[in-house]
């Protein structure tokens, strides 16, 4: 009995200390996968409230800039479970010191090992920039990154689900000219995600208010913006709102619904979102309001998104097909869609680089119909068509896009 009592003593202590062992902070672990070998970065956060959170990069598929949300941390005793929906994986190991041993999941198991870095063993981002914060509303602040230079500011906006990183190999190429900035917008990498993520926390004149704020905390003296993807949500919102703000604007494969919305064509996204607001005015309205929102949506509103529907039917499969599973979608990136607004002008310098996978052109396709409206809406735009290229087109065809933008800036007053 008496040696019953010392096994199970031992035992509760072994795991009160498994307890009292701290998995916050940076772990770095080496996934095999065949012959390849993926660099994997695990970030541990814990709130004030006790709740846990945690990260993923994976720096050789997508460099420093990768960053997989973890959607569940679970840890009992000096065992860590990591479900993580966006990738449809999950991680299991056990703590022991300064390392986690375990099995990544993702279809086929594999060993994964974790371990605390050290100065000399820390894998770091080989990008020659330094990084600070900007507050840009109360208990906000987003990232800025800056890789110097020293010709005339240039701010760059990566698309969405990218953060600032993204651009750590291209920016370099520009410092030679220009003193080039990058900032990562709310709600992703090392920036704030404030709460509640909703349309108003996330909303288009919200981001762009944010690149504003940047320009104005770094004394930017009318700077050039260059975006990629959703970043040009936020050049447009700057640009219609406060052309005496900014130099000009770069749409790299930018210049999309978000960005310029064709009123010829329209959008079910957007339109989407629209109906949606004017729908939701009506309950407990004011006769004045009513009637303007009920003109509203049978003059525009309804025949446009029945158009909308239109199109949307036409281009669907023939046939049920197997249900598919819902992509996990960061509650960031949901808000983001859900406060779009519609950009119709533009009045300042504008080069807009649009990019196509395929070797020819053709207008017949939603990008080339986009390209066509976005140059017959901003007469004065530059609109670059790049055949061959991918939508990361500053990586698909830098050289190309490098020559466009030194062309593009000679043109721009001092």
């Amino acid at each position: 009995m008496t040696r019953f009592i010392r096994i199970a003593t031992l035992a509760s202590c072994a795991f009160l200390q498994a307890q009292s062992q701290d998995v916050t902070g940076i772990w770095q672990g080496t996934l095999k996968v065949g012959a390849q070998q993926l660099r994997v970065i695990l970030q541990v956060s814990k709130d004030d409230k006790g709740s846990w959170a945690a990260r993923l990069q994976s720096i050789d598929q997508g460099g420093f800039d990768n960053y997989i949300p973890v959607s569940a941390v679970t840890l009992q005793g000096s065992d860590l479970r990591l479900n993580i929906e966006a990738v449809r994986g999950t991680y299991e190991g056990k703590i022991a010191g300064d390392s986690i041993n375990g099995t990544w999941s993702q279809g086929l198991p594999l060993p994964l090992e974790f371990r605390r870095p050290t100065k000399e063993t820390e894998w770091r981002d080989p990008s020659p920039h330094t990084q600070q914060f900007v507050a840009v509303e109360s208990n906000v602040k987003v990232e800025v990154l800056d890789w110097g230079g020293s010709g005339r500011p240039l701010l760059l906006i990566p698309g969405l689900g990218n953060t600032a990183h993204v651009f750590d190999t291209f920016a370099p190429k520009l410092s030679a000219a220009y003193h080039v900035y990058g900032v990562t917008r709310r709600g992703f990498g090392n920036s704030s995600a404030p709460t509640p993520a909703d349309a108003t926390t996330y909303a288009a004149d919200r981001l762009g208010d944010d690149v504003l704020a940047v320009i104005d905390a770094l004394k930017l003296n009318r700077p050039i913006l260059a975006g990629h993807s959703l970043g040009g949500e936020e050049m447009s919102s700057v640009g219609s709102r406060h052309p005496e703000k900014v130099a000009g604007l770069i749409y790299l494969d930018a210049g999309y619904w978000y960005a310029y919305y064709d009123k010829s064509r329209g959008n079910f996204l957007i339109d989407l979102v629209y109906l949606q607001r004017a729908l939701a005015e009506l309950p407990g309205s004011n006769p004045a309001t009513t009637r303007r929102v009920v003109e509203e949506l049978l003059g525009t509103s309804l025949p446009g998104f029945e158009k909308d529907l239109q199109k949307l039917l036409k281009n669907l499969p023939e046939g049920a097909g197997a249900p598919q599973p819902a992509p996990f979608t960061p509650p960031a990136s949901k808000a983001i869609m859900a406060g779009i607004r519609k950009y119709t002008e533009i009045p300042v310098p504008v080069l807009a680089i649009f990019a196509l996978p395929d070797a020819e052109w053709r207008d017949d396709t939603d990008t080339g119909a986009q390209a066509k409206a976005f140059e017959a809406g901003i007469p004065s735009a530059r609109v670059v068509r790049m055949p061959a290229a991918n939508h990361y087109v500053f990586r698909s065809n830098e050289a190309d896009v490098l020559r466009e933008i030194t062309a593009f800036v000679k043109t721009l007053p001092r």
